[in-house]
């Protein structure tokens, strides 16, 4: 599974830990669970759009140019789900080949000799195809200031 976990960690933050500690822990998760949900629209957001990575680098196109790289028939968007647990959220996908797109590698056959597959009219077989790295989970500058206004939006709310 390829996953991004955001953990609250507060430590050193003094005032932010001490309006925090006065949640209860339904509050704590309510929180966790909109900036869960937000990153997980910011991740589908970024793989319809065809990039860039949460660093800002572009994704290395695909032979098959027609659509988005990594949204051909938008499965891998619409896997994209989380999970909340204590102080912990994890977004991801469990498709068995998001982790090939978000860290590369290379794919080969299990019990055939070649990889069979088609790119347009061309048919292809190969003993190895090097995927690159085409990192869709993770925060980017923008994501991260948008994460903490709703962080910040939230606790107002609460304290008003």
């Amino acid at each position: 599974m390829s996953a991004l976990t955001v953990r609250l960690d507060l430590s050193g933050f003094g005032t932010i830990e001490a309006v925090l500690a006065r949640l209860n822990p339904l509050q704590s998760e309510t929180l966790l669970e909109a900036l869960a949900r937000l990153i997980r629209e910011q991740t589908v957001d970024r793989l319809i759009s065809g990039g860039p990575a949460p660093d800002g680098s572009a994704w290395k196109p695909n032979a098959e140019r027609r659509t988005p790289i990594l949204h051909r028939t938008g499965a891998l968007a619409r896997s994209i789900d989380y999970a909340v647990s204590g102080n912990a959220a994890i977004v991801g996908s469990g498709l068995v080949y998001a982790a090939i797109h978000q860290h590369g590698g290379a794919i080969k056959p299990r019990s055939a000799g070649a990889l069979a597959f088609r790119i347009g009219n061309q048919f292809i077989m190969t003993r190895k195809v090097t995927m690159p790295a085409r990192p869709y989970i993770g925060l980017s500058v923008e994501d991260r200031a948008e994460l903490v206004a709703a962080a910040v939006g939230y606790l107002r709310r609460l304290f008003q």
